[in-house]
């Protein structure tokens, strides 16, 4: 038991290895399954709701026990255990969009929560192997981030813009500014992996030094905006049960 909640990593994390391979999979058949059953899940109350209180329970469990983890191995400190990177605070906006089913919320996390968790699956800034406790920890919180936010845009479908689409955009680059100017420099941190690149092989390792890391940080953020835009509408589009009310 030790062993399994240490801080030091006995098994080192294998990049595609058959672990994360089946994370992987694990993500995507979730995304699937709640794709097949949207319709379905918004005419079920009670499925829904033990959905919503499910994923939000997850969240909450996986955000306190990091928090644990890094006191009790006397490893806690605020430039890595704060919840100011992208995907810890899109967890906690997707809890509060769980418990009030805000549409503003549901749009925010629409666009911070589904892509960075995907891109945190498949290429995540991790040395803790299968089965210690970080290994899990990471994988479950990012997954069911992802889950909840699909469930949310899923079942509580609302009216999305490009005007809402650069809103979000503008949310985005100012909580950046804030991290970059203010949090980063002042705790010595690397939220938002905007000090340096992370320190395993990811898609930010690939985006040039300098400002030109920065620009394109901004341009791709930008891109990826307006691609979920067209992938929501397209999703709405196909969800939806009379074509003429697509947004």
């Amino acid at each position: 038991m030790e062993v399994w909640f240490n801080s030091e990593p006995f098994n080192s994390f294998e990049l595609f290895g058959s672990e994360h391979h089946f994370m992987i999979m694990t993500y995507l058949l979730g995304i699937i399954i709640l794709l097949f059953y949207s319709k379905k899940m918004k005419e079920h109350a009670r499925v829904t709701n033990t959905l919503r209180w499910g994923f939000f329970i997850l969240l909450v469990t996986s955000e306190a026990s990091y928090q644990v983890w890094g006191m009790v191995n006397q490893d806690w400190n605020p430039p890595e255990f704060l919840p100011f990177q992208l995907c810890s605070m899109a967890g906690i906006i997707t809890m509060l969009a769980l418990l009030t089913k805000n549409d503003r919320l549901i749009q925010i996390i629409l666009f911070i929560a589904i892509v960075p968790s995907f891109l945190a699956v498949v290429t995540p800034e991790l040395h803790h192997g299968f089965p210690q406790f970080r290994f899990w920890q990471f994988f479950i919180h990012h997954i069911v981030l992802s889950w909840s936010a699909f469930f949310l845009v899923l079942t509580r479908m609302s009216k999305i813009t490009l005007k809402d689409t650069i809103m979000a955009y503008t949310y985005l680059l100012c909580y950046a500014a804030i991290i970059g100017f203010i949090i980063n420099p002042g705790l010595d941190a690397n939220y938002l992996f905007l000090a340096r690149t992370p320190s395993v092989n990811t898609p930010l390792n690939h985006l040039g030094d300098g400002a030109w890391y920065y620009f394109n940080l901004c341009a791709i953020g930008l891109f990826v905006y307006l691609a979920i835009l067209g992938l929501y509408r397209l999703l709405n589009y196909l969800l939806s049960s009379d074509k003429d009310e697509v947004v």
